[in-house]
């Protein structure tokens, strides 16, 4: 019996929304002739393409195994971790898999005196008088993580994903289920390759 051969999915419909992106992608106005209607209906292809690949739910893309480590690690195994895995960030997880915290590059680097800025939600609450946040200090993966967690669900598109990460300017989000127990982690390069490939 032969192998089934994958099919390929449907090319995406493409809608008046993506002639307009298409359209603002021209460089010039001009008359429309057989080979300007064909550019933009391959521009406009590449935008449909594109959105079908950030309509998807982040659980199709998400990295399922993940390294986390326990509130009470020790920072050099943290550390070790994010060089041994060549990762930028870890979530701090209980026995049960619940997301504590996340512990990232800046969160050490902050520790050994690189300082971290500030947001302007910081600043802000500075001048209706808060305090600035302080870089804390400690010995363990506890004392320094980011908490509460940002995270999202498996069936958030991938483009609110995105558009997360891009306002915290962070660079992954743990993925947690409806009891909040760590499922998957999605980071900016994941969402890169997904776009590379559509």
């Amino acid at each position: 019996m032969a192998a089934e051969t994958p099919m390929e999915p449907p090319e995406p419909e493409v809608s008046t929304d993506d002639f307009q992106a298409a359209l603002r992608d021209m460089p010039t106005y001009v008359d429309v002739t057989a080979d300007d209607l064909h550019t933009l209906y391959t521009l406009a292809r590449r935008y449909a393409r594109a959105r079908r690949g950030t309509e998807r739910a982040v659980r199709e893309i998400m990295t399922t195994e993940v390294v986390t480590v326990n509130r009470d690690a020790d920072l050099h195994d943290v550390a070790r971790a994010l060089s041994e895995h060549r990762i930028s960030g870890v979530p701090v997880v209980d026995a049960a898999r619940h997301v504590l915290g996340v512990v990232s590059e800046a969160d050490l680097l902050a520790l050994a005196g690189m300082p971290r800025g500030h947001t302007v939600r910081d600043l802000l609450r500075h001048l209706l008088g808060e305090p600035l946040p302080a870089h804390r200090a400690g010995t363990t993966a506890g004392d320094v993580m980011t908490a509460p967690a940002l995270t999202v669900a498996p069936d958030t598109s991938i483009q609110q994903a995105a558009e997360t990460l891009h306002a915290r300017h962070i660079k992954r989000l743990p993925v947690v289920d409806r009891d909040q127990r760590l499922v998957g982690i999605i980071s900016r390069g994941d969402i890169v390759k997904v776009m590379s490939t559509q």
